[in-house]
Order: structure tokens, then sequence, then C-alpha cells
């Protein structure tokens, strides 16, 4: 809930507070050179090398090759990806339709087959969920486990990249004014990500519920098909295809036009259809690695990434505060680098994190670093940053006015 719910919703309001157009501005204050490369990475990560591809992988793996006989499974999955990301391609194909085909179309839809899912769960559960056993997992330090499972879902990256698309929007409505766009914004983010923490808290139950009659699964579409096949039998795989089918291409129409829009403005001799073109072939060709593979490979990124996107969307929310002074971001951001860095090389597959140099890291980060057992490592090094900027930063007026001469030396 605070990693895929609250953290979203703070990476809108700092779109909104900032008065930004993208994941591009967030970075500024630190140069135009950071500020491209956190935005080619962010956009890399759910973009074409993880997240856009994963959208296609699951509702692929989840729905569709469990009807298929497996002579048919690579067929099968090449026309499923080129099919997708071709209605991807068409829906973002014009600027214009991605908020009528995403808002009016796609997310009723997928809202109303997944309401239709928690009304049969309610009404006949499985089981009752608050006395199911506690998995392993969460018998200790459960909220860190879940704070960090939850960088999986991207949902804070997504919510830093959407900027530009929400931005877009919002201006198509009228609202063209920096003050009154960014209004707009925050309450549509305010809005969106309460309708999607209820969303989550119907999902956490109903999986609950059906821990009485099936095993806890790390997958969570094998969860969530076990759950509408016990309900619905065949039509309930049908329903989950679709659903999922569904949820999924909405995700990618945002990520792909989110893509296609940021890097058309900072790179404009490519149009935004040629970047729109380039995304979808370059997650069409990652998407044929497989869901397991994408999943082992991103997570080291993510553990990169979050950390700059947590302490950049605080900083951006709590700017006003502080003038949105570059010292104070250089440091906070300077500081969270090292720990960034070992969790990442610590999160690598075994060829990696358990080599030689992979291992020496991984001592040093165990000894050093406070709560890095936790994958918190972080924490406590941005927040010195963030104190010794903050305190640079109101002290300097000070200090300035005490190095001042006064008006009897100049005459002197």
């Amino acid at each position: 809930m605070v990693t895929a719910v609250l953290l979203p919703l703070l990476s809108v309001l700092a779109i909104s507070v900032t008065h930004s157009e993208g994941v591009y501005d967030v970075g500024k204050p630190l140069g135009p050179v950071f500020a491209l490369t956190f935005m080619v990475l962010i956009h890399a990560t759910i973009g074409p090398l993880f997240g856009t591809p994963r959208t296609a992988t699951v509702p692929f793996t989840v729905g569709v090759q469990p009807l298929l006989p497996s002579s048919m499974a690579h067929v099968g999955l090449l026309v499923f990806f080129a099919v997708f990301f071709g209605l991807a391609f068409l829906v973002s194909y014009k600027e214009s339709n991605v908020m009528t085909s995403v808002g009016k179309v796609l997310n009723p839809v997928f809202l109303l087959l997944l309401f239709s899912v928690f009304a049969l769960g309610f009404a006949n559960p499985m089981g009752v969920a608050g006395k199911q056993a506690v998995t392993a997992a969460y018998k200790g330090d459960s909220f860190f486990n879940g704070f960090l499972q939850g960088y999986n879902t991207m949902d804070a990256l997504a919510g830093l990249a959407f900027g530009v698309t929400v931005v877009t929007a919002v201006r198509q409505l009228g609202k063209t004014k920096p003050s009154s766009n960014a209004k707009v914004t925050a309450k549509a983010g305010v809005f969106a990500t309460g309708a999607i923490g209820l969303i989550y808290l119907g999902l956490i139950w109903l999986g609950a519920t059906t821990l009485s009659t099936y095993k806890a699964s790390a997958d969570g579409g094998v969860a969530f098909n076990q759950l509408v096949t016990y309900y619905l039998g065949g039509l309930g795989h049908a329903l989950l295809a679709t659903l999922l089918t569904v949820t999924c291409l909405t995700t990618a129409v945002g990520l792909v036009a989110a893509f296609a829009q940021d890097f058309h403005n900072h790179f404009s001799k490519v149009s935004y259809r040629g970047w729109l073109g380039f995304m979808c072939v370059a997650s069409f060709a990652t998407a044929n690695f497989g869901l397991d593979t994408i999943i082992q490979w991103s997570t080291p990124m993510l553990m990169f990434l979050y950390p700059f996107a947590m302490v950049l969307i605080l900083l951006s929310v709590f700017s006003p505060l502080f003038n949105r002074d570059p010292l104070v971001y250089a440091l906070v951001v300077g500081f969270t680098t090292v720990p960034a860095l070992l969790d990442m090389v610590a999160a690598f597959p075994p060829v990696v994190s358990q080599s030689a140099f992979g291992q020496a890291l991984g001592a040093f980060q165990q000894h050093v670093l406070p709560f890095a057992n936790l994958g918190m490592d972080w924490v406590v090094p941005a927040a010195a940053g963030a104190v010794l900027g903050l305190g640079l930063h109101f002290l300097r007026p000070v200090l300035g006015r005490a190095k001042a001469p006064s008006s009897e030396e100049n005459n002197d």
C-alpha cells in the first residue's frame, strides 16, 4: 500500500507541486545531464527493457497459454505479442486518442470485469481471510518485505513517467495555465490512487480467502486464475484472459505514449509516432525473452532506481520549503548513490551477486550501512544528506550577512 499506492500519489503530487511536465523536470534541479539520464533510465526500465514487455507476457502466460496445445505455444506467443503491441500502437497513434481510449473505454471495461470478480468473492467467500496462516515471508519484518515487493509494481516510477501524459491530457481539457493544470493533476492523482488502494485491499482480502482451498502462490496471475476458475469454471478462465488483456493493454498504452511524448520532447528530430513505433517494436522483442527472465533482470534495476525516485519525489513535494535549492538535491541524491549501487549488485542473479566481487560488496554493505539486511540501507545516508543540505540552505543567508562588510568599513 505504501510503495504501490502512496508513492505513486506522491509522484503525481511531485509533478503538480513543481509544475513539471514530466520526469525530466523532476530531476532538473541537478542539471540537464542528470535530468536527461534519469528520464532515459526511468523510461527504459518501465518501457522497452522490462515494464512494457511484461504487460504482454502476463496476460499471455496466465490467460492465453493454458488454452493452447504445447505445440502451438511458440507461434501463439508471437501472434499474441504482435497483436498486443499493434493495438497499443494504434490506440496511441494520435496523442488526443489516449485520454479517450483509456479513460472512456479501456478503464471502464477493466473496472467492470474486476468488480464482477469482487462481487463473486464477497457474495460467497472461499474462507475467512483473518483465520488463514501467516506465510513465512510475513512472520518477521513484514512491513519491509511488503515495501520491497511493491517495487515490482513499478508504480512509483510509472507515476513520474506518466506525468507528461497526465499533464498533456489535462491540457487537452482546457487547463492550459500551469497553476490550474497542477490543481487538476493533483485532484486526479488523489482520486485515482485512492481507487487503486481500494482495489488492492479487495485483492488482498480475496487472495487471503483462497488460502483455505489453495496453497499460497508466488505468481499473482496463477492465484487469480484459481480464484475465477473456482467460481466460474472455464468461463472464469475466459473472463480472466479478457480482464488481464484489457488491464495490461491499458497500462501498455500509457507506457508507450509517455515514452514517445517524453523522448519526442527531448529528441525532437524523431517524431512522436517514430518513437512510438520504436517503443512497440523494442517491447515486442524483449517480451520474447519470457516473463521469468524479465523479472529476474528487472529487479536489480528497480533496486537501483527506486531509492533515487523516492528521494526525488519527496524533495519535489517539499521543494517549496527550500525553493528547489540544487544544493539540497545534490547532497541527498549524492548520499543515496552508493547504497543504491550496492542494492543493485546484491539483487543481480547469482552469476553477479555471488561472485567474489559481489560477495565483497555485500559484506561491506551489511557491516557498514544501517538497515542493509532490510533492503533499506539508503534511508540513513539520504536523511543525512537532507539534514546537511537543509542546514546549509538555511544557514547560507546568515553566513552571507556575517561576511558582508559594514557601511563604515566600506567608507574606510
